[in-house]
């Protein structure tokens, strides 16, 4: 068997509903290149680790769940990065896109592959986490040049691809405005954003460290406070809109 139809499932999720529209078969790709500081996914870190399914076997179990999608659901491929098993996900996508079933991608958009064009023509919606707009605090987030995601991001723009935006925001680390003006430069310049999200830092992934003997690196600080999550998105919506006028 063609190697690159063996991928490494580190999980998933039959009805998944927050991962893209509808009612999704949500799979979480093992490996991933970054070390984000907030991470609350540390087990799916490791590539070779988890489940092995090829794509026949992917595509027989999405077919049993496929008359719970209706008109909006499908698949959504996250991690870790689904990008770095890029050979099992160009497959995947294609095998699934040939039986007419809607796709997702949930990424960080960290990779180099040249199967991104392949990928990328058979993704339906991409849900694209902006860990920072800002080189440094990007570097300083997950311990990576932010180049490679930016480049990935404008390939997405040539392929016309639906956009969902996410960027989760962590009290004293990007909870304040210059960070949110660098955002919202950043996303005013795109095409085909559908959503935007600031999702709220929370503690959940600690106990995944402790059981993996890691050291969690934001020991100390708390959940982010709703309040504050809402005035920075709203915050956010303006600003956005002001760079759009002008653009």
């Amino acid at each position: 068997m063609n190697q690159s139809k063996i991928g490494y499932i580190n999980k998933i999720e039959t009805f998944a509903t927050v991962d893209g529209p509808g009612i999704r078969t949500l799979f979480f790709l093992s490996g991933c290149p970054l070390r984000c500081l907030y991470c609350h996914n540390p087990e799916t870190w490791q590539q070779e680790s988890g489940l092995q399914m090829d794509t026949t076997k992917l595509l027989t179990l999405v077919k049993r769940y496929k008359p719970y999608y209706g008109d909006s659901g499908g698949v959504t491929f996250s991690g870790g990065e689904p990008l770095m098993q890029a050979g099992y996900l160009a497959e995947a996508l294609k095998v699934l896109k040939e039986a007419n079933i809607n796709t997702c991608l949930d990424t960080s958009g960290y990779s180099r592959s040249p199967l991104l064009p392949e990928i990328l023509s058979h993704t339906d919606l991409v849900i694209y986490d902006v860990k920072a707009a800002n080189p440094e605090l990007y570097k300083k987030i997950t311990g990576q040049d932010m180049q490679v995601t930016i480049d990935f991001l404008k390939l997405a723009q040539s392929h016309k691809v639906k956009l969902w935006i996410r960027q989760v925001i962590v009290p004293g680390l990007n909870d304040n405005e210059v960070n949110i003006e660098e955002t919202a430069k950043l996303i005013a310049d795109l095409d085909f954003v559908e959503k935007i999200e600031l999702l709220p830092y929370h503690t959940l992934g600690t106990t995944k460290y402790k059981k993996l003997d890691l050291k969690y690196p934001l020991e100390g600080v708390e959940a982010m406070n709703s309040d504050r999550l809402k005035e920075l998105t709203n915050l956010l919506f303006k600003k956005i809109e002001h760079y759009k006028q002008n653009r």
